[in-house]
């Protein structure tokens, strides 16, 4: 089966063609220039460019695929959760798309396509096991059942691991997106220079709390300024770093753990992020876990999970009326 896949959650276009699980193209394109002047992601910004790069961008897709609309089997499209604007873009030019070629189409949940995007890569795990999809936007521990069956296990309840990176880097005059600067900053700093706090709430508890470490972030810059000390950016990125991922691996191998699950894998743009992936290793290992991360390029927002994702849910309930709408708040709990 051939997948046309279309993902604009945010402030990526993208457009994709699988062949079964098999990518056949991966087209994206950013818009962090337009957004970096204002250090973050502007809503009505980000929906008028999805208008100008929606239709290019699938046209390359389908191009580099040596394919064409009229062969394409099924059409899936992110249908939340995300910026209604952005979600509105490409889901109705999916729509479009169907009607005039007569197209099944389905809507697709971000999240699922994260969670489904290590099968992406090489060596997959199998069914079940636990996914950290974390990110800008979403913090959050999933069990993954099979292709369409996710429980969500514990999520932030604040700021989103991402979001904090960002935070963080605004604070620092770092560029948007905050999160690669950072890492690429904590290089030269001092992990253990700052012993910021890490928030492990309840007992047993498999939610993620991030607003009180980007506090403290602010508080310690703005206590050095009072002294007039020296503010070090490399040891304060490297210590806020290390708080981080400290959190998001312990919480996900405790839910492997309760859960009885051999294998973790991570999902989202923070799982790029070296530091993250070394302590999965290292924990795992210790754990007796199988640790699975995906390929770089399918860590952030793409629109190859979205039609591998897609291509699951049309097999186990077929196409949806396009009547549907977007929505901000995912499906999956």
């Amino acid at each position: 089966m051939l997948i046309l896949g279309i993902e604009s959650s945010c402030d990526d276009t993208a457009a994709a063609v699988l062949q079964g699980d098999t990518v056949l193209a991966n087209i994206l394109t950013s818009q962090d220039v337009i957004h970096t002047k204002f250090g973050g992601v502007v809503p009505e910004l980000a929906s008028r460019q999805h208008l100008q790069a929606v239709h290019p961008v699938v046209e390359k897709a389908l191009s580099e695929a040596g394919t064409t609309l009229d062969k394409i089997d099924l059409i899936a499209a992110t249908q939340g959760p995300g910026l209604i604007g952005s979600l509105l873009v490409g889901f109705s030019y999916a729509k479009a798309l169907s009607m005039v070629s007569k197209t099944p189409m389905i809507g697709v949940d971000h999240m699922a396509g994260h969670i489904l995007s290590i099968f992406l890569s090489k060596n997959p795990p199998v069914f079940p096991y636990i996914s950290l999809i974390v990110s800008g936007g979403t913090s959050a521990i999933y069990l993954a059942e099979s292709f369409t069956k996710f429980s969500c296990l514990g999520r932030t309840r604040d700021d989103a691991a991402g979001e904090a990176f960002d935070k963080v880097a605004k604070l620092l005059g770092l560029p948007y997106p905050g999160g690669p600067h950072v890492s690429k900053m904590a290089e030269a700093g001092d992990p253990d220079y700052i012993k910021f706090p890490r928030s492990w709430l309840e007992p047993d508890s498999l939610d993620f709390s991030f607003s009180g470490l980007k506090t403290s972030v602010l508080n310690y810059v703005n206590q050095q300024k009072v002294k007039n000390q020296k503010i070090s950016a490399p040891d304060i990125c490297a210590s806020f770093e290390k708080a981080v991922v400290e959190v998001l691996v312990n919480k996900t191998i405790l839910a492997a753990e309760k859960y009885n699950i051999p294998s973790i894998a991570i999902g989202g743009g923070v799982s790029a992020n070296s530091k993250l992936r070394e302590l999965f290793h290292h924990e795992c290992t210790l754990a007796d876990k199988v640790f699975y991360a995906p390929e770089l390029n399918y860590c952030t927002d793409n629109a190859a999970m979205i039609a591998l994702a897609g291509g699951h849910i049309y097999k186990k309930n077929g196409s949806i009326p396009l009547d549907h709408d977007v929505y901000s708040r995912s499906s999956l709990g």
